[in-house]
């Protein structure tokens, strides 16, 4: 299997788009298709597992910080490690860990062994996110943008499929089921041996080009950097509350059935799919601050009205969330990569792992609080999460346009 890049003549297309390697992108996002199918997938099956285990509100917490965390401790270690010696390669050894992870969910028969298969999910996340990342910035072209938001794509596109094929394949067969989505693994491990063949090769050739030299004063990049983590991490607290509790949340308050729950969750997460796909490539026009504001500015008044509307407008509002909500995440990313150039691993592993991480913290003490006070209550709190993104009033705007 080998790719081929794409070239587009024209006037109307930058010389260094016209390399985009398409081929490349479309496999490592379906690959991060793969693997966030998995990570789903254990959301997904909550309230099976909340039965057959008898788990609290609390354990579910806890397995979520179990998977987030392991990925958060790992992801930045391994960028910042990778930075300095890349290894593309080791990208089917993270899919593998999935795959191995997976299967112990789909058998355990105790919930230390729940816990351990959530881990070796967060370790293969952890082995994936950086160099995949790496790959699709090598695979640009230029069009950071684009090239990130179709990456995302296919990790939201998995992440709203998980609660879909659990829904109608889980729920129906029983946990073992779980382990049928093993055999896509095995697929994904064996395209991203060859993925990571072809980013070997690229990365030697542009080697020698490599520019990681600060474009700005070393505080500012420190205090800008600090502001988008401080940004993404305040989205993947609200994205935790709604991928851990939102299906509990719908059958307590509207009486839904597990599929019918599950079916609500997959579209808050459709809406993210497609929210990160529009924040590259209209960060790539208008450049990500304006994307970041847009979104910012625009899910408040949403998720304000989520906990106090009926069935449908939750329905609605729940895509919407999502759209907006995701459409920032792409322009963060291609906003700090242009901050600390050929730091994409760490990055990466900054904003996918450690960030991710504190997500899976909060979902902790948020199932905490929802034993305590109940499930409205922690969404009445996380409604109000979106109005720390006002700090991207901090960030330098030279930055921006160079972006």
């Amino acid at each position: 299997m080998r790719f081929i890049p794409t070239r587009h003549p024209g006037p109307a297309v930058p010389q260094a788009a016209a390399l985009t390697s398409w081929g490349v992108l479309v496999a490592i996002s379906l690959c991060h298709m793969v693997n966030d199918v998995m990570q789903s997938m254990l959301a997904a099956i909550y309230p099976l597992l909340q039965v057959e285990f008898a788990l609290s509100y609390t354990q579910i917490g806890i397995m979520t910080f179990a998977f987030q965390v392991t990925a958060s401790l790992l992801q930045p270690l391994i960028g910042m490690a990778t930075d300095r010696h890349p290894q593309p390669r080791s990208l089917p050894f993270g899919m593998m860990s999935t795959l191995t992870g997976v299967v112990l969910l789909a058998f355990a028969q105790r919930y230390e062994m729940l816990l351990a298969g959530a881990m070796l999910i967060g370790i293969g996340s952890a082995v994936f996110h950086p160099e995949s990342s790496r790959v699709a910035r090598l695979a640009s072209g230029g069009r950071f943008g684009t090239a990130q938001s179709l990456f995302q794509l296919g990790g939201n596109g998995g992440q709203a499929m998980g609660p879909l094929l659990a829904a109608f394949i889980v729920v129906p067969l029983g946990r073992p089921a779980v382990a049928w989505f093993a055999v896509a693994a095995a697929l994904g491990a064996a395209i991203l041996w060859q993925v990571g063949t072809w980013a070997e090769e690229r990365r030697r050739a542009s080697a020698a080009t490599a520019d990681r030299t600060l474009r700005l004063p070393r505080k500012t990049v420190i205090r800008a950097i600090a502001v988008l983590a401080l940004l993404v991490f305040t989205k993947n607290i609200y994205s935790a509350s709604m991928t851990s509790y939102f299906t509990f949340f719908t059958i307590d308050k509207f009486g839904l059935s597990t599929q019918g729950a599950q079916i609500m969750l997959f579209l808050f997460l459709a809406g993210m799919a497609g929210g990160v796909m529009l924040g590259g490539v209209i960060g790539d026009r208008v450049g990500p601050l304006t994307v970041i504001w847009v979104s910012i500015l625009g899910v408040l008044p949403l998720t304000l009205a989520l906990p106090h509307v009926g069935l449908v407008p939750t329905g609605i509002l729940a895509v919407m969330i999502g759209l907006i909500l995701a459409s920032a995440f792409p322009a963060i990313v291609v906003f700090a990569q242009e901050l600390v150039p050929g730091r994409t691993g760490m990055i990466a592993g900054l904003f996918f792992g450690f960030s991710f991480g504190m997500g899976g913290i909060a979902a902790a003490a948020l199932g905490v609080l929802a034993d305590a006070r109940g499930l409205d209550a922690v969404f009445l709190i996380c409604s109000v999460l979106p109005v720390l993104g006002l700090l991207t009033v901090l960030l330098p705007r030279g930055a921006a346009r160079r972006a």
